[in-house]
């Protein structure tokens, strides 16, 4: 393994156990077996390694997201197709999803606040798309495209952390995906 990646692998893991705030630069390079230098060569900051960590993770969510999402005039298969890649995606890297989403939830003056914003942007900007493209389809939608990406990504980040936090052994993500859809169509329509 290259330096790069074990640095970046070693922050990882500190940072998702103990947060970024509460990790210093020397703490990653002793993890990591090198030298303060060679992560500044790297990422020039903590700040950069942390760019870099979010966007190794964050970015290719938002590829595979963005892929899946695509509004084809089925606004409950739409949702379930984006829904099921959301809760793959947070399986597949546990870890990184807490700490992704810790980070979406730190104060709006922190580093790390600042350097998840953008994707979380991007994210809400996906799931918007989709219910704008579907607006024609939903009588009661009135203007309220930003509310439905709110209630839909909540619903399906609630259940993710409710069931890490559980942690139930195994998870049936194409009957999960339905569920959670179900559960938000039933609310929109009534």
């Amino acid at each position: 393994m290259d330096n790069r990646t074990n640095i970046l692998e070693c922050a990882t893991e500190l940072f998702c156990e103990k947060g970024y705030d509460a990790v210093g630069v020397q703490e990653i390079v002793d993890r990591a077996g090198t030298t303060k230098p060679t992560l500044y060569y790297y990422f020039k900051s903590k700040y950069g390694l942390l760019e870099s960590i979010i966007e190794e993770y964050y970015g290719r969510f938002l590829e595979r997201l963005e892929t899946v999402s695509v509004y084809q005039g089925d606004l409950p298969n739409t949702l379930y197709t984006t829904c099921r890649e959301y809760l793959k995606m947070a399986i597949e890297n546990k870890t990184m999803y807490l700490f992704t989403v810790s980070l979406i939830y730190s104060a709006r003056e922190n580093d790390s606040y600042r350097a998840i914003r953008p994707y979380m942007v991007k994210t809400h900007e996906i799931i918007v798309k989709i219910f704008e493209q579907a607006s024609n389809e939903l009588e009661n939608m009135n203007g309220r495209q930003q509310q439905f990406a709110s209630g839909f990504e909540g619903i399906v980040n609630f259940y993710l952390i409710y069931y890490f936090e559980i942690g139930e052994p195994r998870i049936d993500i194409d009957e999960i995906g339905k569920n959670l859809v179900d559960q938000f169509m039933y609310g929109i329509y009534s």
